[in-house]
């Protein structure tokens, strides 16, 4: 099963930047489909995520604010779908 992650940004933010570098690493081991959603672009989400961004949904479902790490990414896409074994993560 491909976990579809949305992750809300925005330019020059470089915690922004940092969560996506830990997606792309989680990406390289595990099935994903990221969806990025620049905030300034629309005036509701930016009054809904102006000081909270980046935020990470997965699969529908907020899960991460400002950061995150390979280890809690992992985890959180590995519950309930016995990914860790597919994939021979260590817990």
């Amino acid at each position: 099963m491909t976990a579809k992650l949305t992750l809300y940004t925005r330019r020059d933010c470089c915690l922004c930047d940092e969560m996506k570098s830990v997606i792309r690493q989680v990406a390289v081991a595990m099935p994903l489909e990221l969806e990025e959603i620049d905030i300034d672009g629309d005036d509701t989400l930016r009054a809904q995520y102006n000081d909270q961004v980046p935020v990470l949904f997965v699969d529908g479902r907020k899960a991460f604010k400002y950061r995150v790490t390979e280890r809690q990414l992992k985890s959180k896409l590995g519950r309930g779908a016995g990914l860790w074994r597919k994939y021979g993560f260590q817990r």
